[in-house]
């Protein structure tokens, strides 16, 4: 296994375990914004900014990482605005906001996804990301509800996680199915 595919593994694998409590600790808190639902939904984004700093220095030698410097951007100006939105028009602009973002960055991990499909195991973030276009369209569509909730974006976050630790998954097995060398040349 090559130290970027090993790098990209361990990080999906941490990635889905964020995702995941997160998830469940939003799910929990979602019904008003609280000083613990406010911190989760600045921190989000914040992480993936963190998971993508991270991915860009493992992956910079052996592809391109453009499309990682363009999240980490994307990513911090969605934080920025989530924190923003809290303040000035509640669950309906934080719902406008992160969907804003899950467009964005669904397209971004697309092109990053396809960008990396021969290292293998990158078909479930292909398909995360073209959920996540989908689904910021429907968190947008949501905020103009009169009883727009952050449980949906739990579930987003639930299903993201799912789909990084499916991906670790498969870039272990896809590295275990790599012929071996016998060291005779």
């Amino acid at each position: 296994m090559s130290s970027a595919t090993s790098s990209l593994r361990r990080l999906y694998f941490i990635r889905a375990a964020f995702a995941l409590v997160w998830a469940v600790v939003v799910g929990v808190t979602a019904s008003r914004l609280g000083p613990i639902s406010i911190v989760l939904l600045v921190l989000y984004p914040l992480f993936d900014v963190a998971a993508a700093i991270i991915d860009a220095r493992a992956s910079k030698r052996s592809q391109n990482v453009v499309g990682l410097y363009v999240n980490i951007a994307v990513s911090t100006f969605a934080a920025v605005g989530i924190a923003v939105a809290v303040g000035t028009s509640g669950i309906p602009g934080v719902l406008r906001v992160w969907g804003a973002w899950a467009i964005v960055s669904g397209v971004i991990q697309l092109i990053v996804g396809i960008g990396r499909r021969k290292m293998g195991g990158q078909w479930p973030m292909i398909l995360s990301g073209a959920l996540s276009v989908g689904a910021g369209s429907s968190f947008i569509l949501m905020a103009s509800n009169p009883g727009a909730s952050l449980v949906t974006v739990a579930g987003y976050a639930a299903l993201g996680g799912i789909f990084f630790l499916v991906s670790a998954v498969r870039l272990g097995a896809v590295t275990t199915k790599a012929p071996v060398s016998s060291g005779v040349a």
